[in-house]
This record gives C-alpha cells, sequence and structure tokens, in this order.
C-alpha cells in the first residue's frame, strides 16, 4: 500500500454497502464489470474502497436504475460520452417500450373480455408486433393495390380521392377500442372481394359524369324513418315517402336507373371502413346512412 493509499479512510465491500444501500453481490458484480473498481485489496485480498468511490457508486446506481446497460454506464464513466446524450437515447427508448407495452395492454384486455376467433387472435399477435408505421403500410398497400390503374381526377371518382388522400393515422398508442377497429379493419383490407366491391365504387365513379339528383339529406331523414318504422318500399305510403325525397315522379326506367347507380355506390362495409378509420383517428362518429339509402332503392325498384 502506498503512503497516499495509507493516508485515505478505505471502506470494506461491506460498510460501502451499507453506506449506500446497495446490496454486496451487486458491488462485486460492478467491480468485476469494471464500472467499479475497487481502490486496492487488503493484505487479505478483500476488496476496499475509497470515498470517491461512494459518489462513483451513486452514480452508477441512478444510471443502471434508469435502465442504461452497463456498456453505457461505462461510456459515461469514462466521459466518451456524456450524460446527457446516453440519457437522450434511453428516453427515446422507453418511449417506443412505453408505447409498445400500451399496445400489449389493448391487446390484453381485450383477450380478457372477448372470446375472440382463431382469426382475431392472429390479428391481434400481428398488431402487438407491428410498428405504427407498418400498420400504416398496411392500409397504403391496400389503397395503392386497389385503384392501381385507375384516374383519380376523373369526374365522380370521390372515393378513389378519399381513399388516397385520407388513409388511417394508425395510433401508436391504442385505446382498446381502436385495437379492436384496428382488427377489423385488417380483416376488412385482407379480404379481396372488399377490394374488388371498392374498386368498383372506384371505376364506376369515374365512369359516372353526374351522380343522381337525390338530396342525402332528404334521402336519410324520410327514408331513414321510413326503414326504422318498418315501411314497406313497395306500398302505397312508400310513394308519400318518395314524394318527400323528391323523386316520386320519376319515369319507371329512370327510378330504376337512379336505383341501379345508388346501389353501386352504396355498400355497408364500404360505409364501416369510413367509421373504423374515424376511430382509429379520434373523428367525431357519424350516422349509418345506408339502411336509408338501401330502402329507397328498393323503393325505386318497386316503381
Amino acid at each position: 500500500m502506498d503512503t497516499v493509499t495509507a493516508n485515505r479512510t478505505l471502506l470494506t465491500i461491506g460498510q460501502l454497502a451499507r453506506r449506500c444501500g446497495v446490496p454486496v453481490r451487486t458491488i462485486r458484480f460492478w467491480s468485476d464489470a469494471g464500472v467499479l473498481p475497487e481502490t486496492d485489496r487488503s493484505p487479505s485480498g478483500y476488496r476496499r474502497y475509497d470515498a470517491a468511490t461512494v459518489a462513483r457508486l451513486d452514480l452508477v446506481r441512478t444510471l443502471r436504475e434508469l435502465g442504461m446497460g452497463l456498456d453505457d454506464v461505462r461510456e459515461v464513466l469514462e466521459r466518451r460520452r456524456g450524460v446527457g446524450e446516453v440519457a437522450a437515447a434511453h428516453v427515446r427508448a422507453i418511449d417506443e417500450r412505453i408505447r409498445s407495452l400500451r399496445v400489449q395492454r389493448a391487446v390484453c384486455t381485450l383477450l380478457a373480455r372477448d372470446e375472440l376467433t382463431p382469426r382475431e387472435l392472429s390479428l391481434m399477435n400481428d398488431l402487438a408486433r407491428l410498428s405504427a408505421a407498418e400498420r400504416q403500410q398496411m392500409i397504403d398497400d391496400f389503397v395503392d393495390g386497389t385503384f392501381a390503374g385507375t384516374d383519380p381526377d376523373a369526374p365522380g371518382a370521390q372515393i378513389a380521392q378519399r381513399m388516397r388522400t385520407m388513409p388511417a393515422e394508425l395510433p401508436d398508442e391504442p385505446s382498446t377500442e381502436q385495437v379492436e377497429a384496428w382488427v377489423e379493419l385488417a380483416e376488412l383490407v385482407a379480404d379481396p372481394a372488399f377490394g374488388e366491391r371498392v374498386r368498383e365504387m372506384a371505376l364506376a365513379g369515374s365512369r359516372t359524369a353526374a351522380p343522381p339528383t337525390v338530396d342525402p339529406a332528404l334521402v336519410t331523414e324520410h327514408a331513414g324513418a321510413a326503414g326504422r318504422d318498418g315501411v314497406d318500399p313497395a306500398s302505397p305510403q312508400a310513394a308519400e315517402v318518395l314524394a318527400r325525397i323528391g323523386v316520386a315522379d320519376l319515369p319507371p326506367a329512370e327510378a330504376h336507373e337512379t336505383a341501379a347507380v345508388l346501389a353501386t355506390f352504396t355498400d355497408r362495409r364500404v360505409e364501416r371502413y369510413w367509421a373504423l378509420l374515424g376511430t382509429l383517428n379520434g373523428w367525431p362518429a357519424f350516422p349509418s346512412t345506408v339502411p336509408a339509402f338501401e330502402w329507397l332503392i328498393a323503393a325505386l325498384r318497386a316503381r
């Protein structure tokens, strides 16, 4: 032992553990790892530490409690990296872990609440593993594949334009309701029949110079009420509803043509797609209009 060391107050590993509140086995592990080297050893070979080690141990413990690995701790102690730089990188890692845990929590909440099909379980597993960017890519691939070769600027092709310009901004931290919406949306976009139906609507919209002259607000109000009240679309009472909507005087051929065009653009699953996007993006909920248009289509066909 040199003269300088002899004049210092040295602590045994047990004394250091008691002073700092850190288990002996942890101090021994950190010492062996090189982040907390002993000052020297006693003639009997026991580790001894000086007062400066107490401050170093406090720093090591703080960094470890923040979740930093020993390599990062070593780089900080050796001044190869600043504490701020390491901490900032670690904050980003913690944020990513928090987002992942929130997704997993939402998935587990659903698993505990519902009896899910194997398909739904598989989708939830995918959701828990995919990043928000990867989930977004799934929607983008659906839109690109569905509308490949269509003209987004053609008159009447609003559905193609809307689905291109309003993709789902899937959240990194979804609620349980958003997880449910994602599972349902993933099933929709994975169904070839749904993609074909959406493409049919887009192509029809591109070919249609102008939609039928029907006021959606009147349809929702009057045809919606008729459907809820159980009015038969082929009954005399239905003719009164058509008059309130403003289509009672259409010749039969024009009424049937109008019904055909409306039917092309009326689909419960497509409306559901928009509702699911709303849930995922936090948009205000909107009432379903498809049942009202389905009633109107049936009434026009009954003319």
